[in-house]
């Protein structure tokens, strides 16, 4: 096996696309980062592709001061992995569990860096879509005017620990840009969910925020609901979203409506 490094999105996408569609559920983050990618290119990043007897068996990719993004792969090829990227400034990696802590384990040795556990997440696969019974007062309406949106994304940001989005610059450059939402109105909007557009057969939901004042009436249950019935309307075959493993509220209300977990992720800051 051997790993192919390059800058050249378009040259990578040819060669592992097939790969990516091949489970667009598991590799829903690399698809989606990807397609951005491609229409908005961004000077610095690396790609990479792992190969044996033709055929790809795995890929990476690292943009400027983020985390190494890793697909599965067995310890031996994750050092091999650590050895071509030796050098190289690398504040993380995110993969699998057993691949991050592998690749984790391998940079240690290659560069002495010391890998620190940070965020973990769930990935959920929808299986029968089971609304809410009985569904809370209220509808789903799809979009609103853009400042409102920044302004709930913003929220979000805030209260999952993430940069609050300052301007439309920021919106760009952020990972809601781009996605379609809907929100849960009463007399007011109460909830929020977004999507990303179909890719591959895959849609994924996210994010989905209730604020604190508006939490505990099934808000966010049925505008999932609605979303998640929407992609599927689009045409989706593979309908996911990730959870904070530790939320078991969220955990709960999302295998209600018929999400089941495939795969945890996990992510290590090297200092």
């Amino acid at each position: 096996m051997h790993w192919h490094l390059t800058e050249d999105i378009d040259g990578f996408l040819a060669r592992t696309g097939g790969f990516l569609r091949s489970r667009p559920a598991l590799h829903t983050s690399q698809l989606t980062r990807l397609e951005k990618l491609r229409t908005h290119e961004e000077k610095g990043t690396l790609f990479g592709w792992l190969e044996q007897e033709g055929e790809v068996r795995a890929i990476c990719y690292l943009r400027p001061a983020q985390r190494l993004i890793l697909t599965a792969v067995a310890p031996g090829q994750a050092d091999a992995l650590a050895a071509e990227l030796a050098g190289r400034p690398l504040s993380g990696v995110t993969a699998e569990d057993d691949t991050a802590t592998a690749f984790a384990e391998a940079w240690q040795r290659h560069t002495g860096a010391v890998p620190v556990p940070g965020v973990r997440v769930r990935l959920h696969r929808l299986g029968t879509l089971t609304p809410p019974e009985p569904m809370p007062e209220g509808r789903a309406l799809a979009g609103r005017d853009r400042a409102e949106i920044i302004r709930w994304c913003s929220e979000f940001a805030t209260a999952v620990g993430q940069a609050p989005i300052a301007d439309e610059r920021s919106w760009a450059a952020s990972n809601f840009a781009g996605k379609q939402f809907t929100f849960w109105e009463t007399d007011s909007p109460v909830a929020m969910a977004g999507s990303t557009p179909v890719l591959a057969g895959m849609v994924r939901v996210d994010p989905v925020h209730t604020p604190a004042r508006f939490r505990g009436r099934g808000y966010a249950g049925a505008v999932t609901a609605a979303v998640s019935q929407a992609a599927l309307a689009a045409g989706a075959t593979d309908v996911v979203l990730y959870t904070d493993p530790a939320n078991v509220t969220s955990n709960a209300l999302y295998r209600r409506l018929g999400y089941a977990p495939i795969a945890a992720f996990l992510g290590y800051d090297f200092r």
